[in-house]
């Protein structure tokens, strides 16, 4: 990943590097979430991390479209 000027965040440089980082941002905040008990953002975050796992699988494996 790159760092974008300005000091932002990294910017993935493939689809499955970006699903990967997603999901791994949405595992940490989900578990905020959940500390602080908010049920439902903690699952809407567990959602969108299986989905980005699943598409970086996908991707890594042929089977998948990364779009």
């Amino acid at each position: 990943m790159q760092r974008r000027a300005g000091g932002g965040p990294p910017t993935p440089e493939s689809p499955t590097a970006a699903a990967v980082y997603i999901g791994t941002l949405a595992e940490e905040l989900s578990q905020m979430a959940r500390r602080h008990g908010l049920d439902s953002l903690r699952y809407i975050l567990d959602m969108a991390r299986l989905e980005a796992d699943q598409i970086a699988k996908g991707s890594s494996d042929g089977s998948g479209d990364a779009a």
